[in-house]
């Protein structure tokens, strides 16, 4: 795809602040291509209980006019802040949450179609990335040349989904031109709904995780003793398996174990929290999180095995292969094709057997440099080139 008009949308506005999919497909479109960056539209909900929210705050002097709404933030990349607040709607039975999310769809597509115009935008394609409700009727309204749903997380197995996301989630990427997944399972998953379902691999945006680049020891990690069992990302519950740590921690104490990341109740209420041997060391910048790892004698991926979990793409694993790490993650149907570089596990036995090996035999060089090119083989460039390959397959298959 060269010279193309392209509006992305998904879940996960532009400042989001963390890493996004999305985002990262969108720079690499941008290369060759005018990227219209759509950000999540405020819910009326969001917009009175969050309105103290910079974000939240930003959005309401968008709607209102006091704040341009389109921000050109890279070469070839502009940013939409909607001008539109959409209805909360999840909790109406499923004829009103139809109704309604028609509504929304339309009143969203016209904040589009208005900006798209402003920016001279002819014949675009539409990308929605896993945004099943408000992408699920933009097809229709927007009239893209080109409809690609990607489809990256199983989301149905959240609560706020279960309710409308089946219906939702089977009508949008039934009416897709084309489904793109970043894993084998969620292909498979998407292909009982449009065939034209594809793999396309995850990239994963190695700036911050250089292994040439020798980082400091943070200071907060000085006084904790070695080994150090490190995970990286926010703590989730209905993602990692609690008992599993609290489990291995109280087994080992003379293992330490750090966690870097955002925590949710669950893990704010867990054991891990009385063991004097776990670290809870917060939220880092991205910019920081590297020096961590680097100092982590083993890192983990200790999931849960669930709907959400068992065809999700861990892209931390890959960064921490970039910098060389053994890895100690959980058995599940995808982390198969990781099986050459990480040691995986069923259980608390498993991991506390793997993660005494690790450190009473380190990895030689050979085996480092492995782990590192295979990380570092997930580039954003070759996941994006295959979506361009199936674009163009599709194009060829219609003129035929």
């Amino acid at each position: 795809m060269k010279n193309c008009d392209i509006i992305v949308m998904g879940l996960q506005s532009w400042d989001i602040g963390i890493g996004s999919n999305c985002i990262n497909i969108a720079k690499e479109f941008a290369v060759d291509n005018r990227v219209l960056y759509v950000n999540r539209a405020l819910d009326r909900v969001s917009s009175i209980k969050n309105k103290k929210d910079p974000k939240t705050a930003r959005r309401l002097q968008s709607v209102r006019g006091e704040i341009t709404d389109l921000t050109e933030v890279e070469k070839n990349i502009w940013v939409l802040d909607p001008t539109v607040v959409l209805e909360s709607i999840n909790w109406m039975p499923t004829g009103l949450f139809t109704f309604f999310n028609k509504r929304n769809n339309r009143k969203l597509a016209g904040a589009i179609k208005a900006a798209g115009k402003r920016q001279g935008f002819k014949n675009p394609v539409l990308f929605v990335d896993n945004d099943f409700f408000r992408g699920q009727y933009l097809k229709e309204y927007l009239q893209p040349s080109y409809f690609i749903y990607y489809i990256r997380d199983y989301l149905l197995q959240q609560s706020y989904f279960k309710k409308h996301g089946p219906a939702c989630e089977k009508d949008i990427m039934g009416k897709a031109d084309l489904v793109v997944a970043n894993s084998s399972y969620l292909a498979q998953y998407a292909a009982q709904f449009n065939k034209n379902s594809h793999d396309i691999g995850q990239g994963c945006d190695f700036t911050y995780f250089n292994p040439d680049v020798q980082y400091s020891k943070p200071a907060d990690l000085e006084p904790i003793q070695q080994p150090v069992i490190g995970y990286v990302g926010a703590l989730v519950g209905y993602r990692l398996n609690i008992p599993l740590l609290e489990e291995l921690a109280a087994r080992r104490p003379e293992w330490s174990f750090v966690f870097i990341g955002p925590e949710d109740e669950s893990f704010q209420a867990s054991r891990l929290h009385q063991l004097s041997n776990v670290h809870f060391l917060g939220k880092k910048k991205e910019t920081e999180l590297a020096a961590y790892v680097s100092y982590f004698d083993v890192c983990m991926n200790p999931q849960l095995v669930n709907e959400t979990t068992k065809g999700n793409y861990p892209r931390k694993v890959d960064e921490y292969l970039a910098l060389g790490k053994p890895v100690v993650a959980t058995y599940t149907e995808f982390m198969l094709s990781f099986a050459d570089y990480v040691f995986l596990g069923h259980n608390v036995d498993d991991y506390e057997r793997i993660i005494a090996d690790i450190i009473q035999s380190p990895a030689d060089q050979a085996t480092v440099e492995k782990r590192q090119a295979f990380a570092l083989s997930h580039t954003w460039k070759n996941s994006v080139l295959k979506i361009y390959h199936q674009y163009h397959n599709a194009l060829s298959n219609d003129r035929g």
